[in-house]
């Protein structure tokens, strides 16, 4: 698995210990540990095998109990928690082939600037030296 870097490595950065993240989500230590077990959030071990739950598991824990509140089960906030995923992967393939379709216009406009420049001075067996030359002269084409 490639490293994280930037902001959203320090939001997947395993920190915070059960208790801590049972009073920032307002969670019973217990019901963490149920949503663990559920799948719905999986946070790191050290290496005492002691839960560390990141910003972004605190965040998703917060999502959950909104969920939960508004009487939605756990089947239903798994399909929520999925199809939001799903989109968050479009959302970041969606950015990479527009960086990618820069690129490529980028590209073709450097190709197009070759193009007029080479129809200003056609090769026709002449040095680099020679074309220069003919231009300094004014023999465009020559």
């Amino acid at each position: 698995m490639k490293e994280q870097q930037g902001p959203k490595a320090n939001r997947t950065k395993p920190l915070y210990m059960i208790s801590v993240a049972a009073e920032l989500t307002g969670m019973h230590p217990q019901t963490l540990r149920v949503y663990e077990q559920k799948g719905l959030v999986s946070p790191g071990r050290s290496r005492g095998n002691t839960r560390l739950y990141s910003q972004a598991d605190i965040d998703r824990l917060h999502l959950i109990g909104r969920l939960t509140d508004e009487g939605i089960n756990l089947a239903g906030v798994v399909r929520i928690l999925e199809m939001r995923e799903r989109a968050e992967a479009r959302d970041d393939e969606i950015d990479q082939l527009r960086a990618r379709v820069r690129e490529l216009e980028d590209q073709v406009s450097e190709f197009r600037t070759q193009v007029r420049i080479t129809a200003l001075a056609p090769y026709d067996g002449k040095g680099p030296e020679q074309v220069l030359r003919g231009f300094l002269q004014g023999n465009v084409g020559d």
